[in-house]
């Protein structure tokens, strides 16, 4: 029998997790006693720069609003080899144009994949996105130890 516990993820394992990109849940704050708005999203993952990048749907029929510097909290998850493993990522959104940041951020968003998700009502041709990522204050991660009872 074993039982199980979670353990910190060091950097490595933390970014071997992530990957280049993936999907997860990101819930953007709300006003008042509202809950916050939770969407499950596709990300992308700097590794080199601790960044998480989003594609995010904007528009008129959005429910998440205008989303550039909105305080979000951002959550990953998933199994391997049996275990679970999860990031938490607390910040701040930016919008990423060529305008807005930095080179850098824009070279690392060139390194990520955000797999495109069709959760849509309509054609994603016709989905207006923007490109943001996350200034994060705070990423924390757990992994399922096992240990032999």
């Amino acid at each position: 029998m074993s039982d199980t516990h979670p353990i910190a993820m060091d950097d490595d394992e933390r970014d071997a997790f992530l990957g280049t990109g993936g999907t997860g849940v990101v819930s953007f704050e709300s006003s008042g006693d509202e809950p916050p708005h939770s969407v499950p999203i596709s990300y992308g993952y700097d590794g080199s720069e601790t960044t998480v990048y989003f594609r995010l749907a904007v528009g008129p029929d959005s429910d998440k609003g205008d989303v550039a510097g909105r305080q979000v909290t951002f959550v990953a998850y998933g199994q391997r080899d049996d275990e679970w493993r999860g990031v938490i990522a607390k910040g701040r959104l930016e919008e990423t144009t060529e305008a807005s940041v930095a080179t850098e951020s824009l070279e690392g968003l060139q390194q990520v994949h955000i797999p495109l998700v069709d959760i849509f009502g309509d054609p994603v041709k016709d989905v207006s996105f923007e490109f943001h990522r996350l200034v994060s204050y705070q990423m924390t991660s757990r992994a399922e130890s096992s240990t032999e009872v």
